[in-house]
């Protein structure tokens, strides 16, 4: 006899019931029952703190990546009553995010126990003779997630989990991996002397079609990623999951559409600077002359055709040669992060624009001395990156719009 469960949203919380069924349940990620809460901080990388409906808990997040598009003020977060142990500091662990497309699982550790599922029951296009022959095996410098066995021999394999993704198209890594590029350019060099070495992305969302290195965020990672396509089988695919995080379905297999990295992946493009100014000043500003800056975030809007990547690094440098207007401001503030948008075309003035639709103030003429922009500098009385708003451009000009090109015609 198959069982199910339907889960009942019980106020804040959800409860999960387990009833009969036709069908089956192909994998569940949570080990207990499921404690819905609303997303409130987060202060390090692996700590949130939430509401719940028995108050403010802290959960662990095992999960190192930026999720800037995700965790945003109030979202709903489901989690897990934490296992006892003497290094536990959390009661919970946060499990997965939910968004209005579904819930995009978080806990990274868990993935690779879905992939290995995957795996056994020959679920993964292309792969389906693929059999697990070890998990955490050692080849050399580097640990791979599996030892596979495929009918040409056995391979290391790694298992990436995406949670990064706009309409259709899904990206990874959502912050820099240094790791996970030495993993790419060892699983390559494996691939010249042998069977390929497999990678598979898991993307957390069973609504995309396409999947690419996020080169915007990453770009040695990107390229390691490209060139080793030749030496390396390289699969992503989406995970569909119900309210209860529970997989009911095979994954579907996601194009790589390389054509769109050829173009795009280049150290050129635009970028946003986020600042912050903790006190309002006056601060001469070159040509603009003295300006009074109230306190608050500021995000500049900036363009390098050539070499993006030093001029980002310039920017969060003090004590230089002032040349543009924001270095003048820069001096007074601190740096959150810099953005890069890496693209063939000039985006600059358009993505200024969407920025300053929603901005709460501009700065006349700052940086825009050389178009007729308006301005290229705005403010906000709050942090941009916790505004939906700002969030959402951030997608549409570094995912959404990419995916919109047409693939060129062979010979064209």
């Amino acid at each position: 006899m198959a069982f199910g469960r339907i889960c009942l949203q019980t106020g804040i919380g959800v409860a999960c019931v387990v009833v009969k069924n036709e069908g089956s349940v192909f994998y569940r990620a949570a080990r207990g029952d499921l404690k819905r809460g609303k997303f409130l901080s987060r202060p390090n990388r692996f700590i949130v703190t939430c509401v719940t409906d028995s108050g403010i808990v802290s959960a662990y997040l095992p999960n190192p990546g930026r999720l800037w598009e995700l965790l945003l003020p109030g979202v709903p977060v489901l989690l897990e009553k934490a296992g006892e142990g003497p290094n536990r500091n959390t009661g919970y662990t946060v499990l997965a995010v939910e968004t209005e497309r579904g819930p995009v699982m978080l806990h990274t550790h868990r993935t690779n126990d879905v992939a290995e599922r995957l795996f056994g029951e020959g679920l993964i296009p292309g792969w389906e003779k693929a059999r697990v022959a070890k998990r955490e095996t050692t080849c050399g410098r580097s640990r791979f997630d599996f030892l596979l066995e495929l009918p040409e021999g056995s391979v290391p394999a790694e298992v990436k989990s995406c949670t990064l993704f706009g309409n259709t198209l899904a990206m990874f890594p959502d912050a820099p991996s240094e790791r996970a590029r030495r993993h790419i350019l060892h699983l390559a060099e494996i691939g010249r002397t042998g069977p390929r070495p497999l990678v598979l992305f898991l993307v957390q969302s069973g609504n995309m079609k396409y999947f690419l290195p996020d080169f915007h965020t990453d770009f040695e990672f990107a390229r390691a990623l490209y060139e080793a396509r030749n030496h390396v089988d390289i699969k992503a695919v989406g995970i569909e999951w119900s309210p209860c995080l529970e997989m009911k379905r095979a994954p579907c297999e996601l194009d790589l559409p390389w054509h769109i990295f050829e173009r795009h992946g280049i150290d050129g493009g635009a970028y946003l600077l986020l600042l912050k100014l903790d006190k309002s000043r006056s601060v001469s500003t070159g040509s603009l002359g003295e300006i009074e800056f109230p306190s608050g975030h500021y995000c500049y809007v900036g363009s390098a055709r050539r070499n993006l990547k030093s001029r980002m690094a310039r920017h969060l440098r003090r004590r230089k040669n002032f040349h543009w207007h924001i270095d003048y401001l820069r001096e007074h503030c601190e740096v959150k992060v810099c953005i890069p948008v890496r693209s063939a075309e000039d985006l600059e003035c358009s993505l200024a624009s969407a920025v300053g639709d929603i901005a709460e103030n501009s700065v006349h003429g700052f940086g825009s001395s050389d178009c007729s922009c308006g301005s290229h500098l705005f403010r906000f009385s709050s942090d941009p990156l916790k505004n939906r708003n700002f969030v959402k451009i951030l997608i549409d000009f570094r995912i959404n719009r990419l995916v919109a090109e047409k693939k060129p015609r062979q010979g064209a």
